[in-house]
């Protein structure tokens, strides 16, 4: 082999494996969005599950108060035993803007008395387009199937929907991706 043919070897190898290294980097670049948004949305999934679990296992507080204790249309207010323990915590899910937050207020005290500060506060997901698109993030419903209304009391629930619309660029594609569960509120009554 020659060193003019080495070079001419040398050169092409360094071409192809330039073009081979801005590709890898071009897709990398080009599906950095996607996958960010598809860990968004993943973490939403989670959030959205463990709000299901917590409202399905909503029970009486420690101090007798009724199991629902706020229902707005981006927050929910409820005792549920969430950690397993002999002690029932207060927890709101709230739509803070474009995050889902959950915050576990504790018990102390005989008798009991919730405190006024969480004693745990978890970011469940970001990037929630709710508010955005004019999408409530919970819906209420009475034991017959109809929606709950002004005049409709906590008592009068037996069914709650969430909805969580994930974007992290509302003018990017993929766009949105809208999640929605479900939950009735089973130890409130035999009849669910």
């Amino acid at each position: 082999m020659t060193l003019v043919e080495s070079v001419v070897v040398v050169a092409l190898f360094t071409l192809i494996m330039g073009a081979v290294m801005m590709s890898i980097a071009n897709f990398y670049s080009f599906n950095a969005y996607t996958l960010a948004q598809t860990y968004q949305v993943q973490n939403a999934r989670r959030g959205l599950e463990r709000l299901v679990r917590d409202i399905r296992e909503m029970t009486y507080a420690d101090d007798g108060t009724f199991p629902l204790a706020r229902m707005e249309d981006n927050l929910i207010g409820f005792y549920s035993d969430i950690d397993r323990d002999d002690s029932v915590e207060y927890v709101e899910y709230e739509l803070d803007a474009q995050t889902l937050e959950k915050r576990v207020y504790n018990a102390a005290g005989s008798p009991p008395v919730y405190e006024s500060t969480p004693s745990e506060t978890y970011t469940l997901s970001e990037y929630v387009q709710n508010e955005g698109q004019g999408v409530t993030l919970f819906r209420y419903f009475d034991g017959d199937g109809n929606e709950a209304t002004a005049t409709s009391t906590v008592t009068d629930i037996a069914y709650v929907e969430a909805e969580l619309i994930i974007n992290i660029d509302p003018v990017r594609d993929p766009g949105e991706f809208t999640l929605k569960s479900s939950a009735a509120l089973r130890n409130l009554t035999e009849d669910f």
